[in-house]
């Protein structure tokens, strides 16, 4: 058998509706860009006492993980400045190898064929300075410090969005807790209806039908419960993780259950949009992003351009080497001669050769070796000095490329800072449309309550006398409950709508 889901009774339907717009409303509620962090309370601690919101706003500032990765993006900006700072410096470098060639080959050194397995090593040291790169170094210098500024107040940015976010979550937890407890009281009272009527039924003096409509309406209620206890629960949930807590923390988290002034307990909220836009605009940290990333984006044009004018780059180095074929003149040791004289002597008149000789001075004997290492980085150390002028001609059109593609660039940058700013206005409007709207209908549902709580009482006294059948009853219960719901959302909203204005002017977030 096909099961077929039981529709809600309307009057149960309406106030659970009813309850999942209120909580909704804070939920969907789009932050603005906020004020600076430096109005925030002091850090707190995850110690089970209860958090009021300025301690959940200052420990979720002090333990969530969006602020820090953008601390983190801080600290890259900042070392892609330190490197632009660095080029600017001469740049120094030594280096080394040693080359095995074999066979018939060409000597490094000498630059003559030989066939054999020659070693040879090569040293040098070189330093190289940019004299002129058409300002594109300084400029890079320029735009790199501009963008560090720009993550800094990111950070600022970052945490406001939190703090922004942490108290909405705490407003729609407060919000749910007064739900919960506003029905809870209308559970109370349909149990002690209950509890009338039987008694009535059992005398005769109301029909079994009031019983039975008082039941579904206990069950309407208890529902109304359950469905504002899941939505404390939520909100609950999402602060927990706002905050980044721990198990041990979670499960002993509380927040403060502060006494909030109702709206209509103050004259008209009459906020001026335009000045408070005057205001935001020297804090909001959105917008001073914006009009740094301006600057940098024009300077990105600068140095796109720079790519017009020539490079001059001076260098010096020096550099010896080593080869194992090179060879050497030695003089090792020396030798001694004799050159023979030849004078003739007669002897009973005939020639007689006599012994007679000359000494030859000592004479040095040489001879080919390999030359010593230490010798041959002696004598062939040789040194350089180099200017370099690069003059752009025809580059395939890469530097015009590259200067437009800054330009747009520049141009969006531009935009986005108008649209920051126009956003920031339009937000402003409406928080402070919004804040106007919920203070005049709570003023609204007030008085409506009032006259639905007579209206209701009225049919309570003819209810338990008989004369209104319980159908009847229960739509005047349901309709005070939807407009207490009404009342309720519209004190929460004036409050929140109220605190984000007051935090465009810079003011701290507490209640």
């Amino acid at each position: 058998m096909k099961a077929t889901a039981t529709p809600l009774p309307r009057t149960l339907a309406g106030t659970t509706a009813l309850l999942l717009a209120a909580q909704l409303t804070l939920a969907q509620t789009t932050p603005p860009a906020q004020p600076p962090a430096a109005a925030l309370a002091q850090p707190a601690t995850a110690d089970g006492t209860p958090f009021t919101l300025q301690s959940a706003v200052a420990y979720a500032l002090e333990h969530n993980l969006t602020v820090r990765q953008s601390q983190l993006n801080a600290e890259l900006s900042d070392v892609t400045q330190r490197a632009g700072r660095g080029a600017l410096l001469p740049t120094a470098n030594l280096s080394g190898s040693q080359t095995w060639n074999y066979g018939t080959g060409l000597d490094p050194l000498t630059n003559d064929f030989v066939s054999q397995t020659i070693r040879s090593n090569n040293f040098s040291a070189f330093s190289q300075i940019t004299l002129f790169s058409g300002f594109q170094l300084r400029n890079t210098v320029k735009r790199n410090s501009l963008d560090y500024q720009a993550a800094l107040i990111d950070i600022e940015q970052a945490r406001n969005d939190l703090s922004l976010n942490v108290a909405s979550v705490y407003l729609q937890l407060v919000l749910s807790e007064e739900l919960i407890r506003a029905n809870q009281t209308r559970v109370n009272s349909s149990q002690q209806q209950i509890e009338r009527t039987q008694k009535l039924l059992k005398a005769g003096a109301v029909a079994e039908s009031n019983l039975l409509d008082s039941r579904a309406q206990l069950a309407s209620d208890e529902l109304t419960v359950v469905t504002a206890q899941n939505q404390r629960d939520i909100a609950r949930l999402q602060l927990i993780q706002l905050l980044n807590l721990d198990a041990a923390g979670a499960a002993s988290f509380r927040i403060d259950l502060p006494q909030l002034a109702d709206p209509d307990d103050e004259a008209e909220y009459a906020a001026e949009p335009g000045a408070i836009f005057e205001t935001a605009q020297g804090l909001m940290p959105e917008i001073k992003a914006a009009d740094l990333r301006v600057r940098s984006g024009q300077l990105g044009v600068d140095v796109a351009r720079g790519a017009y004018l020539p490079r001059l780059t001076f260098g010096a180095g020096v550099f010896t080497g080593f080869s194992s074929s090179r060879l050497a003149r030695v003089f090792n040791g020396d030798s001694t001669s004799a050159i023979p004289i030849p004078v003739v002597q007669y002897v009973n008149g005939q020639p007689v050769p006599t012994t007679f000789a000359v000494l030859q001075p000592k004479q040095a004997i040489p001879d080919l070796l390999p030359a010593k290492f230490s010798d041959q980085i002696k004598d062939n150390l040789g040194r350089q000095l180099q200017f370099n002028l690069t003059i752009p001609i025809l580059n395939g059109f890469q530097a015009r490329t590259n200067v437009q593609r800054a330009q747009v660039t520049a141009r969006q940058a531009e935009l986005r800072a108008e649209q920051t700013r126009l956003t920031l206005r339009q937000n402003i409007q409406q928080a402070a449309a919004d804040a106007l709207a919920a203070q005049r209908r709570f003023t609204s549902s007030k008085r409506q309550v009032e006259a639905l709580t007579l209206a209701y009482r009225n049919a309570e006294i003819r209810f338990n006398n008989g004369l209104l059948n319980g159908t009847e009853f229960n739509i005047a219960k349901n309709n005070l409950a939807a407009a207490e719901s009404t009342m309720i959302q519209a004190k929460y909203e004036f409050i929140f709508r109220s605190k984000v204005l007051d935090f465009y002017q810079g003011r701290p977030l507490a209640l």
